[in-house]
């Protein structure tokens, strides 16, 4: 019960406010930290899909409560969150965790009590196994995915040598994870020895990026482009540090950084800093769900703004009440585990098609590029890619 009147403090039972919530899905994810924003974001996104279902009478007249935990971007304490959440009977599901370290550190707890670890804010492989896990389901896009996309446009639209790209990295499973996936596209394009590529890292949770920064330095030649798994803030920080030290390279940035935050935190966007993304831009609202999406944050609190992160967790939510709303049977545990893997194919209102089943377990494989222009994020199309690289070389002090 410790949880419970944790979140009657924090005052997040759901967006209803119902004291005996019927349908119960729990969270851990960062709410405090250097990774924050995400955290709260997701969880935004996930509570505003269930405050839409709500208003509409819920599921079988049953409202949808979100427990959240704050996990600070922890592993130890994500484990423990996790393992008290799921110690509830009646919790069906963990929704939208934060991160690949508190992902990894909840996969025992999740393993143990059976239950649903459903579209975690990460895009580890160690979540995307073939066969697939039963009680893992991601929405979004891999890591190696993300860094496939970086990788094929900055050789086969921007020219570039494998060795010409570098990697700035967090050390722990989320870094790791990026590092791998964009290694692994590398060698497709003729990389010999891992040893070619400069890679240096960052201790998470910290800011301490001056050490990664002077490892890079050394690098011969400097790179021209540099792929960056890491948070907004660190992430920031290298970024406007190796411009005042010369190196004048295409910042590259996994979706996990948090755009809004790290455009935000930067002290001086160029033009040369991009994010892929695993969700649209929250500004199409010619995509249908995206206008409902925009629609349901103004009614559930004017005061939100729009965000890649918000819409993951309102786009994750919506294909958990999918499912929901087809178990045609009292819920439990496995009967939304069969029901999500029963979704097959379906289109939401994004325009293309997801796909859910007993084989495939991630739902979303899409990877949209985009652009810091100013501190503005604005959709960027791969074939300008080579015209960013041309301007300006890196050097040495």
């Amino acid at each position: 019960m410790r949880f419970f009147f944790l979140l009657l403090l924090m005052g997040i039972l759901g967006p209803t406010g119902a004291t005996q919530p019927e349908m119960l899905f729990g969270m851990s994810t960062t709410l405090s930290g250097p990774a924050a924003e995400l955290g709260t974001n997701m969880r935004d996104g996930v509570l505003i899909a269930f405050d839409r279902a709500n208003r509409n009478g819920g599921v079988d007249g049953k409202a949808l409560q979100l427990h959240v935990l704050d996990d600070a971007y922890e592993p130890a304490r994500a484990a423990r969150n996790v393992h008290d959440l799921a110690s509830n009977p009646d919790m069906l599901a963990i929704v939208g965790n934060v991160g690949t370290p508190t992902a990894i550190a909840s996969l025992p707890v999740i393993r143990e009590h059976r239950i649903l670890f459903f579209a975690p804010f990460t895009g580890a492989g160690v979540l995307r196994r073939a066969p697939p896990e039963r009680y893992i389901v991601n929405y979004r896009a891999s890591y190696a995915e993300e860094t496939a996309a970086m990788v094929n446009a900055l050789i086969d639209t921007g020219g570039l040598k494998p060795h010409e790209i570098a990697f700035f990295t967090q050390r722990d499973g989320y870094g790791d994870a990026g590092f791998y996936g964009g290694i692994t596209a590398l060698r497709k394009h003729g990389l010999k020895s891992d040893l070619d590529v400069a890679h240096v890292r960052y201790e998470r949770n910290t800011l301490a990026v001056e050490s990664a920064l002077a490892d890079l330095l050394y690098a011969d030649p400097l790179p021209r482009a540099i792929i960056i798994v890491g948070a907004y803030a660190p992430a920031a920080k290298f970024i406007g540090l190796a411009r005042e030290h010369g190196i004048n390279a295409l910042m590259l940035n996994v979706s996990f950084v948090g755009s809004r935050p790290l455009a935000d935190t930067m002290k001086a966007p160029d033009g040369k800093t991009l994010i892929t993304q695993v969700v649209p831009h929250p500004a199409h609202r010619d995509l249908p769900i995206v206008a409902e999406y925009l629609d349901d944050l103004a009614r559930y609190k004017d005061t939100l703004k729009p965000s890649f992160g918000s819409l993951e967790g309102y786009l994750a939510g919506r294909v958990l009440i999918r499912a929901l709303n087809q178990l045609g049977q009292p819920p439990t545990r496995e009967a939304l585990i069969d029901a999500l893997e029963g979704l097959g194919q379906f289109d939401p209102g994004l325009g293309y098609p997801l796909n859910l089943s007993k084989t495939n377990h991630q739902a979303s494989h899409e990877v949209w590029p985009t652009k810091l222009n100013g501190r503005a994020i604005v959709p960027f199309d791969w074939a300008q890619i080579g015209s960013l690289l041309k301007k300006g070389q890196s050097t040495r002090e």
